[in-house]
């Protein structure tokens, strides 16, 4: 897998790329920088969603939803943990055979 770009590369693309003069494709800009032009659209379509000026999922929002991600599954599986331990510890008071406890 190729290298990711650095940010501001892209930034610095995107912002030539919204700002180019008529007449002057998006592919060409795309092969000026030596970037595939679908990367350069998806770039475009992503700082568009950013700016808040398309629906989808920004990049903050992204970051969050991964983060909110780890947590839960970090939670579930303490909650396993938990499960399992309490489970063992009801096994371990129950009087065994021949005990003398009332």
């Amino acid at each position: 897998m190729p290298k990711p770009y650095p940010q501001e590369f892209r930034d610095d693309v995107v912002r030539v790329a919204r700002d180019r003069e008529p007449g002057v494709t998006v592919e060409q800009i795309a092969k000026d920088f030596g970037v595939h032009p679908m990367t350069l659209f998806k770039w475009l379509r992503q700082a568009e969603t950013d700016e808040g000026t398309k629906s989808g999922v920004s990049r903050s929002d992204s970051a969050e939803l991964r983060e909110a991600r780890k947590r839960i599954k970090l939670l579930e599986q303490e909650n396993e943990v938990l499960r399992r331990a309490t489970a063992y510890l009801s096994q371990a008071n129950l009087p065994g055979k021949g005990s003398t406890r009332s």
